[in-house]
């Protein structure tokens, strides 16, 4: 396993962070050497300035939590997100599209993020919590299709983050050619290095400092 804050996307995504609250992110996530900060796409440029360790990268979140927007605005979101600094983008799906069998529309929508962001990284986020396992799978399996670079297990927002078992389902789909990052609910090491070994290669969490330090939080996005 390579070093444990490499697989962390240091994330602040609450409804009422603010600039400070921004800044302080920035500067663990310096301190600490992790993957990436997680903000929502008005924070993007702030966090590029903030930040002073090159090795950590910006993502910003596009169409979240919901995910139940317009196409369109989902892809200008992230248009600008990028513009901003962001070097990864984490995409909230349609859940209400899968419900309904639309998967036609659920592959427009990944497909549309996947030409905005080119070469820019692109996490789809399932929202695991709210679908099936045939679900999961189809999800997948289009997202495998388009080449998206990760699949997600969740926002943190729904009514449970992420689980072994969806780690594993979704591992069994995409195999080798999409990575994984599991995030919601991710407090503790042992919670993070369950995740790990269960196939993911990211994680989304506002606990990574507990987690390098081999503690636990109650902590909430």
């Amino acid at each position: 396993m390579k070093n444990l804050s490499k697989y962390i996307d240091h994330t602040l995504l609450a409804q009422n962070a603010t600039l400070e609250m921004i800044k302080k992110l920035c500067k663990e996530a310096d301190e600490h050497n992790f993957c990436s900060v997680c903000v929502n796409s008005c924070y993007v440029k702030d966090a590029k300035e903030f930040l002073t360790n090159d090795e950590v990268k910006v993502c910003s979140v596009v169409g979240f939590p919901l995910g139940a927007m317009n196409t369109k605005a989902k892809a200008y979101e992230a248009q600008v997100a990028i513009e901003d600094g962001a070097s990864e983008i984490d995409m909230v799906i349609n859940v209400g599209w899968v419900k309904s069998n639309r998967y036609d529309l659920v592959k427009n929508d990944i497909q549309a993020l996947r030409t905005t962001c080119n070469n820019v990284v692109l996490k789809v986020i399932l929202e695991t919590a709210l679908l099936d396992e045939d679900e999961i799978k189809k999800v997948c399996e289009i997202s495998k299709k388009i080449k998206v670079d990760f699949v997600k297990t969740s926002t943190g927002f729904s009514t449970r983050g992420a689980s072994f078992e969806d780690v594993k389902i979704m591992k069994n789909v995409v195999k080798d050619s999409v990575l994984i990052k599991a995030s919601g609910g991710i407090r503790s090491y042992e919670k993070a290095k369950e995740m790990i070994e269960a196939g993911a290669d990211r994680l989304g969490t506002s606990s990574g400092i507990e987690i390098v330090n081999g503690t636990s939080s109650n902590k909430d996005y």
